[in-house]
C-alpha cells in the first residue's frame, strides 16, 4: 500500500502565561495584548492535536503506533509545559513571549527529532475552544 494516510493524537495540558513585549511600555503591552498581560500570569487548558502523515507500514499497518505517540508527547511536551507557568518555568519561553503561534512551533520542534523523518508532523494548538493554531499552515 502506498497511499498516505494521516493519523492523530489529541492531548491536553494546562498553563499559565503572560503575553508581554519587555522592549514596550506597559501602555502599549496593553494596548496590544489587553488582558493576556497581567502582570500576575492568567492560565489555559490547552489542547493539542498532534497529526502524523506517512504511508502505513507494511508489516504493521500503523503509520506510527498512537501508543508510542502517545509517550512521545508525554516526554517531549506534557511533562514540559503542563501545570507550569511558561513564561517563569521553562526554558523555551524565558526569551520567547508564549503566544499560541510560539507554543505550537516550539511543540513542533521538540517533536521533530523524535519522530520519522518521512512522516509529515503538524500541531493543531488550542488555546480556547474557539482560538487554535496550526504549524506549519
Amino acid at each position: 500500500m502506498n497511499n498516505k494516510v494521516a493519523v492523530y493524537r489529541k492531548e491536553h495540558f494546562n498553563a499559565a502565561h503572560r503575553l508581554f513585549n519587555p522592549a514596550w511600555s506597559n501602555a502599549t503591552n496593553d494596548e496590544v495584548f489587553g488582558k493576556c498581560n497581567n502582570p500576575n500570569y492568567h492560565g489555559h487548558n490547552y489542547e493539542l492535536i498532534v497529526k502524523l502523515t506517512g504511508v502505513p507500514d507494511a508489516e504493521t499497518g500503523y503509520v506510527i503506533d498512537l501508543k508510542k505517540l502517545s509517550d512521545l508527547i508525554k516526554l517531549h511536551v506534557l511533562d514540559k509545559f503542563d501545570h507550569k507557568n511558561l513564561n517563569l518555568d521553562t526554558k523555551e519561553f524565558r526569551e520567547l513571549n508564549p503566544t499560541a503561534e510560539n507554543i505550537a512551533v516550539v511543540i513542533y520542534n521538540l517533536l521533530r527529532p523524535v519522530i520519522k523523518a518521512d512522516l509529515d508532523l503538524q500541531v493543531r494548538l488550542y488555546e480556547t475552544e474557539r482560538n487554535f493554531v496550526e504549524y506549519p499552515a
